[in-house]
């Protein structure tokens, strides 16, 4: 029997709630590293440290956005939703990113006024100990969603992650211009605005890298992997299927629907076509737990 290309896939629904549960530990890690941010910033004279806070307050934002999405997606079908809630995950995806671009706009507006417009003072040292922590807070949140985004191979998780390595590179890049402006003097005090028009940029780049695939599932792109080869393979191995002729694979949320149509002699009557047809349906869905459906097709080889 062909093997399944993730085999160490769970089943979609669980992997919703899971999803939906590591979100909601991000949203309440990023109440109080924002917090912690904003209050530094204030207290230590640090514009790209408050610019650093508001993005974990859009953070916030982004994983309740997200924790709704997948605790919607993971509703069963239903009368008016035959095929299920799983387009709400990249839907979530997508107003995330969206967010993040806006985001992005909106401080480095106010960067470019810090910088041009605004009097300087310098930094105060003590805030470069609260970088540290966010810095390795949010990169340790990164690995671990990341992991389990790819593993269940959802947009939405894999946005929350990408949230926290953009969190972690405007910490850096905070870092790195206060140390300028404390290291450089009067001269080199603008460095920690010019530090936050550079982590716009970061915010910016990753809301665009992070929109595009969201746009894809919502518009049933082909997905990409061996999933395909994987499903032709489970198809020809029973009985009685002489050939594929199409295989179609949608994404709907963290779950696969499968468009197949086989091949088989025309000589036998419906009711063999028909159990040939439950059998390829069922060799399929065999191969992952995220396959929620296959509508087989039958026809004469060769026509």
């Amino acid at each position: 029997m062909p093997q399944a290309f993730h085999p160490t896939s769970n089943d979609p629904a669980s992997n919703m709630q899971t999803g939906a549960r590591v979100a909601l530990a991000g949203m309440i890690v990023n109440v109080l590293l924002a917090a912690a941010k904003i209050t530094a910033g204030l207290l230590g004279n640090s514009y790209v440290l408050i610019a650093d806070g508001i993005e974990s307050v859009l953070d916030i934002g982004g994983s309740a956005v997200i924790w709704g999405g997948l605790k919607f997606a993971a509703r069963p079908p239903d009368a008016t939703h035959p095929y299920g809630h799983g387009k709400a995950e990249p839907l979530a995806a997508g107003i995330v990113a969206v967010g993040v671009l806006l985001a992005a706009l909106g401080l480095g507006i106010q960067s470019v006024r810090e910088i041009f417009f605004l009097p300087h003072r310098a930094p105060a040292p003590f805030t470069l100990i609260v970088l540290v922590v966010v810095v390795v807070v949010k990169e340790f949140l990164y690995r671990s969603v990341i992991r389990l985004g790819k593993n269940v191979e959802s947009t939405a998780v894999q946005t929350d992650a990408w949230h926290h390595r953009a969190d972690a590179m405007t910490s850096i890049a905070a870092f790195i211009g206060i140390s300028i402006a404390l290291i450089g003097g009067e001269r080199w005090q603008s460095a920690d605005a010019w530090a936050a028009l550079f982590a716009c940029a970061i915010i910016g780049a990753n809301g665009y890298r992070l929109l595009f695939p969201a746009l894809h599932e919502m518009l049933d792109t082909a997905p990409r992997g061996e999933i395909v080869a994987v499903i032709k393979t489970a198809a020809l191995s029973v009985p009685g299927v002489i050939e594929v002729e199409k295989c179609l694979v949608r994404k709907m949320g963290l779950s696969f629907y499968v468009d197949l149509h086989v091949g088989v002699d025309g000589g036998i009557s419906v009711r063999d076509g028909h159990h040939i047809a439950h059998q390829v349906k069922d060799a399929i869905k065999r191969t992952d737990p995220r396959i929620a459906d296959v509508l087989v097709h039958v026809e004469p080889a060769g026509s």
